[in-house]
């Protein structure tokens, strides 16, 4: 049951290209936005449909998986873990994110 806490598995497609950026030490981080789709009937009979945007953080290994396999449009699958962070922007405004931090991630698709 303890594999269940604070687990995320998403499918989706990746919205733009992976943005990668090296750390001291040589440390990768991986930033990228994916989409998510959700469709349904609405009650007067329209076909509806939500995309939902996640935001999506990968260290080390992952992260390089990600610089050298992965493109805008590409569709993964992942399951990571849930963080949340804030911070002040120029204006001294605090802005509060929500990431997901990959765990794992395996491209999937026809060039797959």
């Amino acid at each position: 049951m303890n594999s269940l806490r604070n687990s995320v598995q998403l499918i989706g497609h990746l919205g733009k290209d992976p943005e990668i950026i090296t750390l001291e030490k040589g440390k990768k981080l991986a930033r990228v936005s994916i989409a998510t789709n959700e469709s349904y009937t609405s009650s007067n009979g329209e076909k509806v449909k939500n995309t939902s945007w996640h935001n999506v953080v990968a260290w080390d290994n992952k992260a390089e998986f990600m610089d050298k396999f992965l493109k805008k449009g590409n569709e993964v699958a992942l399951k990571g873990r849930l963080a949340h962070r804030s911070y002040e922007d120029k204006t001294g405004v605090t802005k509060y994110i929500s990431e997901i931090i990959v765990n794992e991630i395996v491209k999937l698709g026809k060039d797959a």
